[in-house]
């Protein structure tokens, strides 16, 4: 009885490894390559599959976006600059059978095509560019990079360097300089108003030039603006040549 219950126990065991080896379930992300005894036979999924046991045996392949970070990479610009770059890369299978075939690990085979594509580029470009462009940067990697991986299967949809970090006295230097600019900029600004202001002075002066009554109710205006402030004392030169207009009286001097 024993021995009885020993050999159904020995083919329930059996019956359960045939079924883990001959069905398998690939979702809806992933696609299956089935190699049979070595083989490459096709793409099967999503879904449930059904194996040859210990004939076939398949291998899944993600086709999702995969996020990847590209390490710091120290690098030396054409005029130069050592900088300190790092970048991350979007990309996804797009053909299965390629990434698994053309390929042994495409992840890792992308991340060091990435690295080396970041130190080229960066060391391709100038400072300024680096800093002030980096959407060709981002372009232009995204570029060699897909060229890169095509055979493989692979797309690469996007490259964005993250930070670029420059030496410290890189960075003085460019904080004097940008110190230096903004003052230059507040000098013309400042030079410029008071250009405007000498040419309104000098249109008043024509002015009130040809028009003396003009000049003598700016001076009026002039006392009513001081007789506001809070002083004691107040002593104002009062010009000889306006005393007739104030008296209605007529200048010596004419006849």
């Amino acid at each position: 009885m024993v021995t009885g219950w020993i050999f159904y126990i020995i083919i329930a065991l059996a019956v359960i490894l045939l079924l883990s080896n001959a069905l398998k379930v690939v979702q809806e992300y992933e696609r299956g390559a089935v190699f049979r005894l070595g083989r490459y036979v096709g793409l099967r999924g999503p879904g449930l599959i059904i194996l040859i046991p210990f004939i076939e045996r398949i291998r899944r392949v993600d086709l999702r976006v995969i996020t990847m970070d590209v390490p710091e990479q120290e690098c030396m610009t054409v005029d130069n600059v050592t900088v300190r770059v790092d970048a991350v890369v979007y990309f996804r299978v797009l053909d299965a059978a390629k990434a698994i075939l053309k390929v042994n690990n495409y992840i890792k085979a992308t991340h060091l095509l990435a690295q080396t594509t970041l130190r080229n580029v960066v060391g391709q470009s100038e400072l300024d560019e680096l800093l002030a462009h980096r959407d060709r940067l981002n372009e232009k990697m995204q570029t060699i990079v897909d060229e890169g991986t095509d055979p493989w299967g692979i797309k690469v949809s996007m490259v964005e360097t993250k930070e670029v970090q420059l030496p410290e006295n890189m960075k003085r230097a460019m904080a004097a300089q940008a110190e230096a600019e903004r003052d230059r900029r507040a000098k013309v600004v400042h030079a410029e108003g008071e250009y405007q202001a000498a040419e309104k002075l000098a249109q008043a002066a024509e002015v009130m030039s040809k028009q003396p009554a003009a000049l003598q109710l700016r001076y009026m205006q002039t006392l009513t603006a001081i007789a506001t402030e809070r002083s004691n004392t107040i002593l104002f030169p009062l010009p000889m040549d306006i005393l007739p207009a104030l008296t209605g009286r007529s200048s010596p001097d004419k006849k």
